[in-house]
């Protein structure tokens, strides 16, 4: 018997989940929802499923075992919670909620039952950060002294125009770090270790006249090893220029910057290629998105829940909040 799928949101990320969805043998999309009249009728006439204006009636009209939620950062959680109740397994994009309260309660939804849910931090499964992963949790390398990373990208005024969402605090739950930056916030602390404590401030540098969330961010993180990391994340590049990850150890550096390179102390290198990808969706979203949505259709018939969890997502929705509240001190609706 086919894994019913359907998809809530068909704004620019979905693509990548329809793809996915296409490849997988014993899966079959059923139906797709989205708000925007123009949207779902496209959806519907390019992927001859049936279309709904809103999650609930898609969820009672068509019994999906898996939905996959791409919809603006406000309806994450809430959507999420709903399909978990009713028993049916989530796929959900970055961020975990728009505010920590959501989060939150998404992380106690997905603690009860036996229903899965992942949280959308495909770059874990990019070829260089497993390799980096493996490296440092091996021992080999000795301990981690310190990190550095950062994201330099570049984003229209018109990219904000199209999706006014994106450059509000109330539909995105912040800017640059909610919505580009956060899957290496996520990596950061996912490979050197979790963050205790955060100094930080986020700002609107270049489009000022267009949103009111951030374009520019940094940080400086202590991990609970005992290492510190530093951050910087700006959309007022020129270019998508490639995110670099450094971490250096007691051994080696290892430098990740599209493909992984180790240099070794005693002089040697070694270059891990990051692998390429024909799926649909930009450049910069990465390789993994398919790997990923795999590996969870994959893993349904486990009793235990899927590793990139809501609690796992919470740590980097946490960290981003944290540099939000020193920066926005008045503003409590940023940070909350």
């Amino acid at each position: 018997m086919s894994i019913r799928a359907a998809v809530i949101g068909c704004g620019d990320v979905s693509t990548v989940h329809f793809e996915a969805v296409a490849k997988l043998d014993g899966a079959e999309l059923v139906g797709v929802c989205d708000p925007d009249p123009q949207r779902l009728a496209a959806a519907t006439e390019l992927y001859g499923v049936p279309g709904f204006a809103d999650h609930a009636t898609l969820l009672e009209a068509v019994q999906p075992d898996v939905v996959h939620i791409c919809t603006p950062h406000n309806q994450h959680a809430s959507v999420a919670v709903d399909c978990l109740e009713r028993g049916v397994n989530v796929i959900v994009e970055k961020p975990l909620a728009h505010t920590l309260a959501e989060g939150r309660r998404l992380v106690e939804a997905a603690s009860k039952g036996n229903t899965k849910i992942a949280v959308c931090f495909q770059n874990r499964y990019n070829a260089t950060s497993q390799a980096m992963r493996s490296l440092l949790a091996s021992g080999d390398l000795g301990t981690v002294q310190g990190a550095a990373a950062s994201v330099m990208w570049h984003r229209s005024a018109e990219y904000y125009r199209s999706r006014p969402w994106r450059g509000s605090w109330q539909g995105g739950g912040g800017g640059l770090l909610m919505n580009q930056a956060i899957h290496t916030v996520d990596l950061l602390q996912w490979l050197v270790g979790d963050v205790v404590a955060v100094r930080g401030n986020a700002a609107t540098r270049f489009l000022g006249g267009t949103i009111e969330v951030e374009d520019t961010a940094e940080f400086v993180a202590d991990h609970a090893g005992g290492a510190r990391s530093v951050f910087y994340a700006t959309l007022g590049h020129a270019c998508n220029a490639p995110v670099t990850l450094e971490v250096v150890t007691e051994k080696a550096v290892l430098s990740l910057r599209g493909d992984l390179t180790v240099t070794y102390a005693d002089g040697r290198v070694d270059v891990i290629p990051e692998r390429t990808s024909d799926t649909g969706g930009r450049s910069y979203w990465g390789v993994s998105h398919e790997l990923l949505i795999n590996d969870f259709y994959g893993r349904l018939d486990e009793p235990e829940p899927f590793w990139i969890s809501p609690a796992e997502a919470e740590k980097s929705l946490r960290i981003i909040k944290d540099v939000y509240r020193q920066s926005y001190p008045d503003a409590v609706s940023r940070v909350s």
